[in-house]
């Protein structure tokens, strides 16, 4: 007897057209011999519907499906789907959340699938949450003596005293500073301020997203990445991916919208950089109990060659220029593969 899979996607940040374009991929890699699929799309008012079809999301019709959806709470792993007055039910086996940024990728859902007692695809909700929020990434990467960008925590609240918070880090860093804010994904909010007018700004629109904001350091230098897959004993690391990026950072539009940025798999780096890489992406995957699978970013400073961690991302991307399957298929790995172990793996945990 076939497997429910519920494919969660779309979701309320800022990260939903990608999500709906990553759920896309992961769908057609999972097996249909072994599992029914019960698409299940968040828009981003926030409302869950069950789409009718892959080319509903293809061309987005989905966000017009009259099937509402509710994951209940209760342990009988039940999906309500609800047409006007009409209720069927459904019993979900596993629940694959193709979700990024804010509400998806943060622990929120997975909270939920804990406290419903379904087997779901991923990092659970303590690492789901840390590994979005970019402040106690930072916290536990200096726990286990990462190497990672310097950088100054400000509050959103403390802005009303502008002036007072400038200083603090005009004391502590140089120009050019990066702002980010705290919880916020694929460079949404993030600022490049080369004067104090430029940091203003920047604080004000990360306050935007975030009441918790990092101002760093600037590392020149390449940016590199690495994918982590498994759990335990049972982890390993890829090999290194390179980032060419046509804007000044790699931002949501030099990602997504601008066709000079350009994704390098296996790259030239120098002597053991990339062994650096992937025995650091190894310890801080370990270190912030991530499961599944994760994509860990660094840079690969100018002229010192210094590997700096960046970020981890909890559930990278999959659309035709991500990184992560990238480099799972030139580890010998498709998606075709590592989508239905990914699922097993949920299972196993539970």
């Amino acid at each position: 007897m076939k497997k429910k899979v519920v494919v969660l996607f779309g979701g309320r940040s800022s990260e939903h057209e990608i999500s709906v374009i990553s759920a896309l991929s992961v769908s057609k890699a999972i097996p249909q011999d072994a599992y029914d699929q019960i698409l299940i799309g968040i828009t981003k008012e926030g409302a869950w519907l069950k789409a009718p079809s892959l080319a509903s999301l293809e061309d987005g019709s989905w966000r017009e499906s009259q099937v509402h959806a509710i994951l209940s709470p209760e342990t009988d792993r039940t999906l309500l789907l609800i047409r006007g007055e009409e209720i069927t039910r459904e019993t979900v086996d596993v629940v694959f959340p193709v979700l990024h940024g804010l509400w998806g990728e943060d622990g929120t859902v997975q909270g939920l699938f804990e406290t419903a007692k379904i087997p779901y695809v991923g990092c659970g909700h303590l690492s789901s949450a840390v590994t979005m929020d970019k402040f106690f990434t930072k916290v536990i990467a200096d726990s286990v003596h990462v190497q990672q960008a310097a950088y100054v925590p400000v509050r959103s609240w403390e802005l009303e005293n502008m002036d007072e918070v400038v200083e603090r880090i005009e004391k502590e860093r140089e120009y050019p500073v990066f702002i980010k804010p705290s919880n916020a994904g694929s460079s949404v909010g993030i600022t490049k301020a080369h004067n104090r007018d430029e940091l203003v700004r920047g604080l004000q629109l990360a306050a935007e997203h975030d009441s918790k904001i990092l101002v760093e350091e600037t590392i020149v230098g390449r940016e590199i990445e690495c994918a982590v897959f498994g759990y335990r004993g049972d982890t390993f690391a890829t090999g290194v991916g390179e980032i060419i990026s046509a804007a000044e950072f790699y931002d949501y539009d030099a990602k997504y919208n601008d066709a000079g940025s350009k994704t390098i798999v296996d790259p030239e780096l120098p002597e053991g950089a990339e062994e650096e890489v992937r025995e650091t992406a190894l310890r801080i995957y370990k270190a912030c109990d991530c499961f599944g699978m994760a994509r860990v970013d660094f840079f690969l400073e100018k002229d010192t060659n210094r590997v700096v961690f960046n970020e981890i991302n909890a559930i990278p991307g999959h659309t035709a220029i991500s990184m992560y399957p990238m480099l799972m298929d030139r580890a010998g790995h498709p998606m075709s593969e590592y989508i239905p172990v990914l699922i097993e793996m949920a299972y196993e945990r539970r």
